[in-house]
């Protein structure tokens, strides 16, 4: 469907049955958030906010909740989209069968990016102020209001034009802290990102970087912002692929990039080193990222269409709206990036433990075939290529499997994935460490902003143990660790004293570690230290968010009867993860307990949302 603007796509999606109006009026200080997290968790309609306090504009947000209704927006295209992706990664497909690929290759020419003069876009864009716009705010300790879904343009200043362009999803802070308002709002963006590249070569030098942000427009629009596309292929490009119109841009008079169909755009410059605190932000990991200077962005212009819509999501602890955006994005993506990875053949970055701390992954193992006993060695390359790919480099936590083992192992099912794991891993020998390095800029696990360690487990070869369904009555634990559940066959969730400190934490290892060390584990390969056992075992989604999110691999993992042979850390007994929370970690995210129950009126008999909540 070619969406021409937003307004086009809500109403669209009213007419299908797809978009709720909200007619009360609707705080955007958390009511609106608290709205779509009910909304969503009920996999419900995207939301129209007529109404939002102390704006003249409207707003909507859950376009993306759920895949069906995503791939409704993109019923016209998404399959034409998949072939273009999966032709750009293997392009030999096109010049040996050029007849069925042709609709395909005339679909990528048709959606290059159209320059139109200012006064033929297709409406006419006004001014306003960041004041003015409507000022959401997800969680009880943001900073102040961000705009959640936009999409921000930036250019090469060595190579000017939308062609070499980045269009990515970075957050904006647009008042709070420091900030001047209507003058100044926080850029947050993490390592590897594009606009990154941008901005070194902007201070380089001593140049002012010229940034637009887009808000709105055809909903191909923030799905290009995120999508992670091969080398060469650009983000307009694809919008308009997805969206069956071209990307239609102008320049302002000041040289500032213009989206044509975006219903706001927000323009300035950000300085060389110019940074101010930004922060905190409730985020995709479940926890507030805190206070951090990022780059100073200082506001040109604030132009907005006629009858604008504003667009907003809510991020916080998975299974979120960028879920959906992600599940969406895997099934137009496909087997992209394990094609750009010898002996790859999947890898999923697990949602439910926010996404870069984890990635289960499947890889062949075909060094050996002459040998009749398989171990880890060709996986373990791979293991480091993913480590050291774009986005994946953020990765804390891989587990990567040899495909041999079991063709059919899905990446997906958690349970079962882990349940392979633990079968057939070796202690001894199946860890690889690496310390001192980078993670996601949102994980406060590690030693410090962006930084802490890595741990790939390779797995490969048969069947080692049976794993305990539960614990067997010779089993026994000290003193203070008296509380604990099976989380799953072989893992242990081991409610343990409140952490203090890491001299504390070793002294309590040890102690441990004594007490089990002459006993015979062999059916429980994995023991998770917690502040909440019950919690940690209620479901798998709960086990991973906090063994994965609260733990740095190189400080966290202990084992029974530990030892280093030549640089190689290794366990004889049970792994321990300690994944309590520790002083320097981020808080959790919490909504206000009164602002639920006001919102819950929404769904009583005859307000907007009756049926849904």
């Amino acid at each position: 469907m070619g969406y021409k603007s937003l307004r086009a796509c809500v109403d669209d999606l009213e007419k299908n049955g797809h978009l709720i109006r909200i007619k009360e009026e609707v705080d955007p200080y958390l009511e609106a958030a608290a709205i779509h997290l009910k909304v969503y968790e009920k996999q419900g309609p995207a939301l129209y906010f007529e109404n939002l306090k102390g704006t003249q504009f409207p707003a909507v947000s859950n376009l993306f909740g759920t895949v069906e209704r995503s791939k409704f927006m993109f019923r016209d295209t998404i399959e034409n989209i998949k072939t273009l992706v999966s032709l750009k990664n293997d392009p030999i497909k096109a010049i040996k069968n050029p007849l069925k690929y042709a609709g395909v290759s005339f679909t990528a020419l048709s959606a290059l990016p159209k320059k139109v003069r200012p006064s033929a876009a297709p409406v006419n864009f006004s001014k306003c102020k960041i004041s003015d716009i409507p000022g959401i705010v997800n969680w009880p300790m943001d900073g102040g209001p961000f705009v959640t879904m936009p999409q921000v343009y930036t250019e090469d200043i060595d190579h000017p034009g939308i062609m070499n362009a980045n269009l990515g999803m970075y957050r904006i802070q647009l008042r709070g802290n420091d900030y001047i308002l209507n003058e100044e709002i926080g850029l947050h963006y993490q390592l590897h990102r594009g606009i990154g590249v941008h901005q070194t070569k902007a201070n380089a030098k001593g140049q002012a970087l010229k940034v637009s942000i887009f808000v709105g427009g055809p909903p191909s629009h923030p799905l290009a912002a995120v999508m992670p596309l091969p080398e060469g292929l650009s983000e307009m490009t694809f919008a308009g692929a997805l969206g069956n119109r071209r990307f239609r841009y102008f320049y302002d008079n000041d040289g500032f990039c213009i989206s044509a169909d975006a219903d706001f755009v927000i323009t300035g410059t950000v300085e060389p080193m110019e940074n101010k605190p930004e922060g905190p932000f409730g985020d995709h990991l479940g926890y507030y990222s805190l206070k951090h200077p990022f780059p100073l962005l200082k506001v040109r212009s604030v132009y907005h269409r006629k009858d604008p819509i504003w667009s907003f999501t809510v991020v916080g602890r998975p299974p979120q709206e960028d879920t959906s955006f992600g599940e969406l994005i895997h099934d137009i993506t496909g087997a992209a990036i394990p094609k750009e990875i010898p002996g790859l053949h999947a890898v999923n970055a697990v949602d439910a433990a926010g996404v870069h701390p984890l990635l289960f992954a499947l890889g062949s193992e075909r060094y050996t075939p002459y040998l009749k006993e398989r171990k880890p060695q060709e996986i373990i390359t791979i293991a480091n290529h993913i480590f050291g790919k774009n986005q994946l480099s953020l990765a804390k936590y891989l587990f990567i499997c040899a495909k041999e083992d079991n063709p059919n192992l899905d990446i997906h099912d958690i349970y079962a994935f882990m349940q392979h794991v633990l079968e057939r891993i070796d202690l001894t020998r199946d860890l690889h460490f690496q310390t001192k390095t980078t993670i996601d800029t949102l994980d406060y696990s590690g030693s410090d902003l962006n930084a802490g360690s890595k741990v790939a487990f390779t797995i490969a070869g048969e069947v080692k143990r049976t794993l305990w369904k539960e614990l067997p009555q010779a089993f026994s634990l000290p003193r203070g660790f008296e509380n604990h559940k099976m989380v799953m066959p072989g893992v242990l969730a081991l409610e343990s004293p409140k952490y203090l400190n890491e001299e504390q934490t070793l002294e309590e290892i040890n102690r441990l570690n004594h007490h089990l060390k002459d006993m015979d584990l062999a059916g429980l390969p994995l023991i998770i230290l917690c502040d909440d056992a019950d919690f940690t075992a209620q479901n798998m989604n709960n086990f991973v968010w906090i063994t994965f999110t609260r733990s740095n691999p190189s400080h966290d993992i202990y084992g029974v009867n530990s030892f280093t042979e030549h640089k190689h850390w290794a366990c004889k007994g049970p792994l321990m993860i300690d994944a309590r929370i520790k002083p320097h970690h981020a808080p959790p995210l919490i909504m206000k307990p009164e602002v639920e129950e006001k919102i819950s009126k929404l769904g009583q008999k005859g307000a907007s949302l009756y049926g849904i909540i």
